[in-house]
């Protein structure tokens, strides 16, 4: 899965930052939720990019939720009625989109994230955390061990 899951972190670090950056990928895990299980909101503040692979079926009850943080300190303009269409840029809360089978979700690992109730069958899922092997900031250099 490492091998398949790496160049999309470098695809991701080219859009983001400008940059085809090498990335280690921290740790992976398996989260096996049945009916009725789930997951509280969290984040994962030890990495730079982390993501979700679907591999089953996931109910519409069960799809990730990202939210922003409560108690930010962010500069914040609504435009809140109900003629708008919340989306990642200006809702609190939103929705994932629909997995299927195969599908993975990068975001940034300091992005609040959680699993409502599962109302469907079993749901299977890969999760990661993944930081770059070096950042260069005008010729400041960070380098992580891998």
């Amino acid at each position: 899965m490492a091998g398949l899951i790496a160049p999309k972190l470098v695809d991701s670090a080219l859009t983001c930052s400008g940059s085809a950056l090498p990335w280690l990928l921290k740790e992976m895990w398996v989260n096996v939720l049945d009916a009725g299980g789930r997951q509280a909101m969290h984040n994962h503040a030890n990495s730079f990019i982390s993501g979700v692979v679907y591999l089953t079926r996931t109910h519409p009850s069960s799809q990730t939720v990202f939210m922003k943080s409560p108690g930010g300190t962010d500069f914040l303009f609504k435009n809140d009625h109900k003629g708008m269409t919340p989306n990642e840029y200006c809702a609190d809360k939103w929705i994932s989109p629909a997995p299927e089978p195969g599908d993975m979700v990068l975001f940034p690992s300091y992005l609040m994230h959680a699993v409502p109730p599962n109302q469907g069958e079993r749901r299977i899922t890969l999760s990661f955390n993944a930081i770059p092997s070096q950042l260069d900031s005008w010729g400041y250099i960070i380098r992580f061990a891998g």
